[in-house]
């Protein structure tokens, strides 16, 4: 793994770009980033749960699974009428309802009340169309990303707490595909956090390997070996 200002940075298979992104999770988690009552608060918590869902998962694949996750995240944000649980439909509708009250109230001598709900129209009739919008905007977002802009661009994710990116780097004949995978931390706090953590991963990895001692009786059952002689902190080498 690279280290560097713009994050950290994994050149290897999917395997390792799949590793990359569990390591990290699990530094966030070691921080608390994913329980909301910690001092990183609900923001990042929701934030961290939108990083875990978009991260490379093993049986996922960069064209396919990726690709769809990108091309959603990266999406036109929801507006005020989405955000209410409205479609446009219901807007128009709301906003006939009210210029008609608007009208009843000029009738009845009522100038103030007509004008408000002439006002509250106009901002349903607004929303409506902003609604529609956005919603044409995503289809058309949907199909050019997904089939045109991975083409050009690396796969990527943005939100407050991570920034993220992947692209495939070259197509060996001996090594398979290849990926370089580079994810930030927004927050410079929880960056130094995460990089302590991801140090020690890296000490305990190496510590494992350097402890664990060698099963080399399961070799002689299998491969009719003796094994290697144990050294022996009293024996004395002879010389002739």
């Amino acid at each position: 793994m690279e280290e560097s200002i713009s994050g950290f940075k994994v050149r290897g298979d999917w395997g390792d770009v799949v590793e990359h992104g569990e390591r990290i999770t699990r530094a966030l988690r070691d921080a608390g980033v994913h329980d909301p009552a910690h001092d990183y608060g609900a923001s990042l918590t929701r934030a961290f749960n939108d990083w875990e869902e978009w991260r490379p998962k093993a049986h996922e694949t960069l064209e396919s699974d990726v690709s769809e996750k990108t091309a959603d995240q990266a999406s036109v944000e929801e507006g005020k009428g989405e955000k209410a649980g409205k479609g446009p439909d219901e807007d128009i509708k709301t906003a006939g309802e009210k210029l008609s009250e608007s009208y009843e109230q000029l009738e009845e001598d009522e100038p103030g009340a007509a004008v408000d709900n002439w006002k509250e129209s106009i901002d349903y009739v607004a929303r409506a169309a902003d609604s529609a919008g956005r919603k044409a905007l995503r289809r058309v977002e949907d199909t050019v990303y997904q089939n045109v802009m991975t083409q050009l661009a690396p796969y990527y994710f943005d939100n407050e707490l991570i920034s993220a990116n992947i692209q495939q780097s070259a197509r060996g004949a001996d090594n398979g595909e290849q990926f370089v995978f580079e994810v930030n931390v927004n927050d410079d706090v929880l960056k130094d956090d995460v990089s302590d953590r991801l140090a020690e991963m890296d000490e305990e990895i190496d510590r494992w390997h350097v402890e664990v001692e060698k099963d080399t009786d399961a070799a002689e059952a299998i491969e009719g070996a003796e094994p290697p002689p144990k050294p022996d902190d009293n024996s004395k080498s002879t010389t002739n």
